[in-house]
């Protein structure tokens, strides 16, 4: 079971690569490298159940192609920029098609041949291994050494694993745990190269922790069923391999069923949508629903929405009384308020159309503060920058820009009627995937409560009591048109912390 496991997890992560169609030269190098495992385990499977020396012959060929295959992958992962060079692929594949040729010889029977194998792989693998642990000190601090410094744990840990099966083959009741650890290892290294967005540990910690739970979950269940349809059960520790299997084979499979119904059931676009996913789905529906009829909503409302204003207005020049005259002020003010409620319903609705061109983010803010300064209610706010010079240039729309800084600002500064600070900071951030510019809002003002933090992004939910509670979710919205993020933490009596992300257009 341990061997098959090793077999089956190489294979589904090859092939997971290989059918979307769209691999780098690392994913490339990698899918190799574990399709060159898969064909070494199977063979040595095979072996163990048809004992036949042709099986013998390509788990030879396997494991010999594992170590050129090896230096391309750490290749490719270092970037070509280690001590590894091309010379060393030629290396390799030299002394492995010697020792394909030599098992063809009378070397072949040797006692040892295939011990010798193994030793050359490992000697191989440590080499990379030791290849990679120079280029990672080299690196200057970056996610990408941070990414690769987590490979480096993880790799002697999956071999020191390994090597409790040691005891296993001395007689001791230790279970064979080495193909688990080394197929854990490999979707490890898949997290690495296929998801560079993944750059914190608990985000690995995070995705290893759902498949475990999702694996000791599928465990439990097929021992609650056989413990009542079975009279003998398998070991622990092969319900965890198979259920394992189960779990990193399901999207593999899913992605292949969906190529072949795209053919047979072109019109079946939901075949493989989970009940739950109907949900996001339907979501979006309704967005999509809300922005066509938002437009008609609103001038259903603004046409007599005018006709009392202009009634109010005309009545005023006509008052007798001052009484009067206060109450029509009441009634064009409270129509403002409500025109007001429209646009901003409105605007919330649509979906963004501005002009959207690369931008000085830096720039973008001191137009910002500049119309934030001038505001009355910013007079005893003490506006700070902190600046980075040298930010590569995002593309934004710049006015939508300008009012996500000037509607996240006012709530700040009403969050501060005695007075505070209001700073705003830029930052570079360097990740693997490219480049991306922060952007800080902070204040020193009365904080945002736990209970109201979580909703502060959803339409219509305020705590003012003449607010709409749509500023910060059209902020949101337009944060998320720009292909970014943004998030907020708070402690009351504190102060708040907006953050946003954007991605990098070019360098300026």
């Amino acid at each position: 079971m341990d061997i098959f496991t090793l077999a089956a997890t190489s294979f589904t992560i090859a092939l997971s690569l290989f059918i979307t169609g769209k691999m780098d030269e690392l994913q490339k190098s990698f899918a190799a490298f574990c399709l060159a495992i898969f064909v070494a385990q199977a063979a040595a499977l095979l072996q163990g159940l048809f004992a036949a020396d042709f099986w013998m012959h390509v788990e030879h060929i396997g494991i010999l192609t594992i170590a050129p295959l090896a230096v391309w992958f750490f290749r490719q992962l270092t970037h070509n920029k280690s001590y590894l060079s091309q010379g060393s692929i030629v290396l390799t594949a030299f002394i492995s098609a010697a020792g394909l040729i030599m098992q063809f010889t009378p070397l072949a029977p040797w006692r040892y041949f295939h011990v010798a194998l193994i030793i050359y792989v490992i000697a191989v693998l440590v080499i990379c291994y030791f290849a990679l642990l120079h280029h990672v000190n080299k690196l200057l601090p970056s996610t990408e050494k941070r990414r690769l410094r987590y490979l480096l744990i993880a790799c002697p840990t999956a071999a020191l694993i390994c090597g409790a099966d040691i005891l296993g083959y001395l007689g001791y009741a230790v279970p064979l745990v080495s193909g688990l650890a080394l197929a854990a290892l490999l979707y490890f290294l898949l997290l690495v190269i296929a998801y560079p967005q993944l750059s914190e540990l608990h985000d690995f910690f995070a995705r290893a922790l759902v498949i475990f739970i999702s694996t000791l979950t599928g465990a439990i269940i097929f021992y609650f069923v056989a413990f009542f349809f079975s009279s003998s059960l398998p070991s622990f520790t092969s319900i965890i391999m198979a259920s394992f299997l189960i779990v990193i084979s399901v999207t593999p499979v899913k992605m292949i069923l969906k190529k072949i119904f795209s053919f047979i059931y072109p019109d079946s676009k939901d075949v493989f949508t989970s009940l739950y996913e109907f949900d996001e789905k339907l979501e979006r529906e309704k967005a999509m629903l809300l922005a066509e009829m938002a437009p008609v909503f609103a001038h259903e409302i603004r046409n007599p929405l005018g006709s009392i204003k202009g009634a109010a207005q005309y009545l005023q020049s006509e008052a007798a009384t001052e009484e009067q005259n206060q109450l029509l002020n009441v009634i064009i003010e409270e129509v403002n308020r409500l025109n007001a409620v429209v646009s901003q319903f409105l605007e919330y609705a649509r979906p963004g159309s501005g002009k959207v061109q690369a931008q000085d983010i830096n720039a973008v803010i001191l137009k910002a503060i500049a119309i934030i300064s001038a505001n009355r209610l910013s007079d005893k706010i003490i506006i700070s920058r902190e600046l980075q010079e040298g930010l590569p240039a995002v593309k934004v729309d710049e006015q939508k820009m300008i009012q996500v800084m000037i509607n996240i600002a006012l709530n700040a500064i009403e969050a501060m009627p005695q007075g505070g600070s209001l700073t705003f900071r830029t930052s570079k951030i360097e990740t693997s995937a490219g480049l991306a510019v922060g952007i800080t809002i902070r204040d020193t003002g009365t904080g945002i409560r736990p209970d109201d933090i979580k909703n502060i992004f959803k339409p219509f939910y305020t705590t003012k009591e003449r607010g709409v509670g749509l500023g910060l979710a059209i902020c949101q919205r337009i944060i998320k048109e720009h292909g970014g993020s943004i998030r907020v933490k708070s402690i009351a009596g504190q102060g708040s912390v907006f953050f946003i992300r954007l991605d990098a257009e070019s360098e300026i």
